[in-house]
């Protein structure tokens, strides 16, 4: 029996009333079978990215997160837009990022919570490239629940949801992620 696919979820906004949470925890509920999702809560608890902290100094929640990296099959970024720019806490996780082995040719998928946002969008995809992940462009999902209230999001995620709209979008990726497992073992052989 095949294990289950595990997808790690980084939420770049840190409200508890955050769209992209929710989004994300929508994604999670409506995961086909065989789909795991877990949503980070390390994200705010981190310290700002120092390179002298890092090796044998690295942060104990550091290693945390690049452990759960390690472990994922693939990630989901869902963030808002800050003064037309990614969120800071986010930028910071993928900071301390950049120089492990964790996350390079990595599958990520993009899900944004609004109609707008379209720099921080940009600004995530170059960094991710940049970081080497490998960014699942036929996964990107996007659902506007910005601005609406608590109900009118709860309708929006449930019509997405019915439609199934969720779960085809995680299909994708998981499918984009399978796809890639079998090029990347070819390569090996040859």
């Amino acid at each position: 029996m095949e294990k289950p696919l595990f997808l790690y979820a980084l939420c770049g906004s840190q409200r508890k009333a955050s769209t992209n949470r929710r989004l994300l925890e929508a994604l999670r509920d409506n995961a086909p079978d065989g789909v795991a999702i877990e949503i980070s809560k390390l994200i705010g608890e981190l310290p700002i990215f120092n390179p002298d902290r890092e090796g044998e100094k690295t942060p104990a929640i550091v290693e945390a997160l690049a452990a759960k990296i390690r472990s994922a099959d693939g990630i989901i970024v869902a963030c808002p837009e800050y003064a037309h720019g990614l969120p800071g806490g986010l930028k910071n996780a993928l900071d301390w990022l950049v120089s492990r082995d964790e996350v390079p040719f990595k599958p990520v998928m993009i899900a944004h919570a609004s109609h707008r946002g379209d720099f921080a969008l940009e600004q995530l995809t170059e960094v991710l490239r940049t970081m080497s992940l490998r960014v699942v462009d036929e996964a990107f999902l996007r659902i506007s629940l910005l601005g609406k209230a608590d109900d009118a999001q709860a309708a929006t995620l449930a019509d997405f949801s019915e439609n199934e709209r969720l779960s085809t979008a995680i299909a994708e990726f998981r499918d984009a992620i399978s796809g890639g497992r079998v090029d990347f073992q070819a390569e090996q052989r040859s």
